[in-house]
């Protein structure tokens, strides 16, 4: 099964494939399971059949990385494929600034070099909590907020998964 996001100005969906069988297609878009008939008509062009219904779609790179232009009948929306790299570093940008969110965790697979806290500390907005190496880099995660952490679920040389909890915050 493989997933990518997909972004459109504010709006981010999760694209999980189920299943494929030539041009067939068993997907999950957001929360629905869909089952799509995808083939190339010509360049840049794709027949898209769902639920016996014929949607012609025109899809074209964009300027940027992973970026794409895609119009249907009147409408044309820019799309960006946002890869392991791209989550991983957006996620970056938002957690210098910290987020207001209880749980941090990393968008990526990778290590933790320090855990900067233990249960109980008092932390302030923009403190760095804890040290991740993911894709070559040392990024410091921080607390989005004033608070006091709840739980630290990882130790220092812990191997984590992507997006998994590392530090709750009460």
């Amino acid at each position: 099964m493989s997933e990518i996001q997909l972004k459109s100005g504010d709006r981010t969906e999760t694209v999980k494939t189920l299943a494929k069988d030539g041009n067939k297609y068993r997907i999950i878009l957001g929360e629905k399971e869909y089952d799509v008939d995808i083939l190339k008509v010509e360049k840049n062009i794709y027949s898209v059949l769902y639920e016996n219904r014929s949607y012609d779609i025109e899809i074209a790179l964009s300027d940027r990385k992973n970026s794409f232009s895609v119009k249907y009948i009147c409408n044309s929306y820019k799309i960006e494929v946002l890869d392991a790299q791209q989550r991983y570093m957006l996620n970056r940008l938002e957690s210098t600034g910290g987020s207001d969110e209880n749980i941090i965790t990393c968008p990526m697979p990778g290590k933790i070099v320090k855990v900067m806290v233990k249960e109980g500390d008092e932390v302030e907005a923009g403190q760095v909590v804890v040290i991740v190496s993911a894709m070559k880099m040392e990024s410091e995660y921080k607390s989005g907020k004033n608070g006091k952490i709840k739980d630290v679920l990882v130790s220092d040389g812990d191997v984590i998964d992507a997006n998994k909890p590392l530090i709750i915050l009460e």
